[in-house]
């Protein structure tokens, strides 16, 4: 299962996703939530979602120096709390930016791709989907 964006234009950057996640993880804030939601310039020009997008090579998982985290079956990542040393390298790797940081434990909140913030977005903008499985090259199916 992967979480995944549908339509970021649908976003009206209420936040319901991410308080969900947060409250899904215990926080009563937003400090323990793995999803964001950005503006791009308000209602006239729309919200950004930041989140996982489940990387098939995670560059967060090729530069953790303790083996924290490890690639999940279909894409992502595992995070193993106990490994991490705060390092915040993971966090850097990350080219979309979706790697939060808790600054209470100074370790990473890494997305699990649990969907539960998903069930909370009044606009439809997440849901979480089975991973596709790719035809083979060059076999027709019937």
């Amino acid at each position: 299962m992967k979480l995944s964006v549908v339509d970021t234009e649908r976003c009206v950057g209420c936040q319901s996703c991410m308080f969900a996640c947060a409250r899904h993880h215990g926080e009563a804030g937003l400090s323990g939530t793995c999803i964001g939601v950005g503006s791009i310039g308000g209602m006239e020009r729309g919200f950004k979602v930041i989140v996982c997008r489940a990387c098939v090579d995670s560059p967060c998982v090729k530069i953790c120096p303790t083996d924290a985290l490890k690639p999940r079956k279909g894409g992502g990542v595992r995070f193993n709390t106990t490994k991490c040393i705060g390092c915040g390298y993971c966090q850097d790797a990350c080219p979309i930016g979706c790697v939060f940081w808790n600054d209470e434990t100074n370790k990473p909140i890494i997305c699990a791709h649990c969907g539960y913030c998903a069930k909370f977005c009044p606009h439809g903008v997440l849901t979480l989907e089975k991973k596709k499985k790719r035809k083979e090259a060059g076999h027709a199916t019937r």
